[in-house]
């Protein structure tokens, strides 16, 4: 008698697929989150690089031309990173936005920690701050309070999805 192996394949993990038309839906859905809370925010800060492309799209949204941008470093590669996620110069001076609304954007609040460095860093120096991603894993430290979409797959960006032209490292892409 021969027996065969009748187990399930083990599904590969889900993946989240998220589009340039995708990603002008959820701007526009996370910018209406905002208006429907009543918060009016006198900056949108975007944590480079992956926030970048929705604080340009909330300012817009929002009618907010006061725009500036943080550089954190915590991902080294796919699922690579350093211990604690460590902001890079030229930081905002907090001192500049005293008294100020802050809206904080970025992708996604993975382990959260990115959001909960630059939250933590300017909280003391501004009237309000608030979070704002277009994507929330269940296991984050920090709650934004805008979130397009939740999910626990890995997420493929439009941006990211394919590889650089250029290695900074090493010359030309291949």
């Amino acid at each position: 008698m021969t027996t065969t192996d009748t187990a399930e394949p083990t599904p590969a993990p889900e993946r989240e697929i998220l589009t340039y038309d995708l990603f002008g839906t959820a701007v526009r859905d996370l910018a209406q989150q905002v208006v429907d809370d009543g918060f009016e925010p006198d900056i949108v800060l975007a944590i480079a690089r992956g926030g970048l492309g929705l604080a340009m799209g909330l300012g817009y949204a929002l009618d907010v031309k006061n725009l500036s941008a943080v550089n954190v470093e915590f991902y080294t590669g796919v699922n690579e990173r350093l211990d604690v996620p460590m902001m890079l110069p030229p930081t905002p001076a907090a001192i500049d936005l005293t008294g100020m609304k802050v809206l904080i954007a970025d992708d996604v609040a993975d382990t959260g920690k990115t959001l909960e460095v630059v939250r933590d860093f300017f909280v003391d120096h501004v009237a309000e701050a608030r979070t704002a991603v277009i994507y929330e894993k269940p296991w984050t430290v920090i709650r934004p309070e805008y979130v397009w979409r939740r999910t626990e797959g890995w997420i493929d960006f439009p941006w990211s999805s394919t590889p650089p032209l250029v290695d900074r490292r090493g010359g030309l892409a291949h």
